[in-house]
């Protein structure tokens, strides 16, 4: 992905402006910005069950795939509640655990495979201890469909109207042809990573999937044809 063009600041005139508070610039408040993932504990209003979520929404890059990445490590860290119930035959209290799920939100329209790879990785790990439940709201696609198909099988929503695209590797690479070479054999290879497990987290099998790249275009699916693939698992 291309990095972020800063915005040229233009010449003001040497006249004496008003005083005013420095505007901040999008750039500088993403800098500012501090990811922390969402954990609000309602309380009673859903019987002291905790809403976690954290997820990616926008480009799959760096700066957010660390966010979810971190935020998720911190949410199953905080997974297990210890509670104390009534034995069943109501004369003692026994000890008890809940485990809270991860609410994982991904709308996207796809970007770096390597980073959705490091998420899809921390996900297979963290859902072994803590289940992730996914949900795919607006568009998912490219990389994006990976990350929603890898949550809990039963538990990957998908929005009524979202819509989900599949693809094959991108490699923009130019220079010398030796580099061309090289670089095309690393885009085959991550695209054989990305076919074998999109197959393993889908109803889909990789001679699909291969037949479905070999068409050298996007391949637009509604939520419907989603949960008959396997990607998700729930319309809402």
């Amino acid at each position: 992905m291309s990095p972020a063009k800063k915005k040229d600041k233009k010449e003001e005139p040497k006249v004496e402006p008003k005083v005013e508070p420095e505007a901040t610039t999008d750039e500088e408040s993403s800098e500012a910005y501090e990811a922390v993932p969402i954990m609000l504990d309602l309380g009673s209003m859903k019987d002291d069950k905790k809403i976690r979520v954290t997820g990616v929404y926008g480009d799959i890059n760096e700066e957010r795939c660390s966010e979810a990445l971190y935020s998720m490590h911190v949410l199953k860290e905080s997974a297990i509640e210890k509670t104390t119930v009534l034995s069943d035959d109501g004369k003692e209290e026994v000890d008890t655990y809940i485990i809270h799920p991860i609410e994982f939100i991904v709308s996207t329209h796809g970007g770096s495979a390597t980073e959705m790879f490091a998420l899809y990785d921390s996900m297979r790990s963290i859902r072994e201890e803590c289940p992730i439940h996914t949900f795919g709201l607006g568009k998912v696609m490219s990389a994006g469909v990976l990350l929603l198909a890898a949550g809990n099988r039963g538990e990957r929503r998908i929005g009524a109207n979202c819509r989900v695209m599949i693809h094959g590797v991108v490699s923009g690479q130019q220079g010398y042809l030796a580099d061309i070479e090289n670089e095309f054999e690393e885009a085959k290879f991550t695209q054989e990573l990305y076919v074998k497990a999109l197959a393993a987290e889908t109803d889909m099998t990789v001679k699909y999937i291969k037949n479905l790249l070999k068409r050298k275009t996007n391949v637009y699916l509604s939520a419907k044809d989603a949960v008959e693939l396997g990607i998700a698992d729930i319309i809402v």
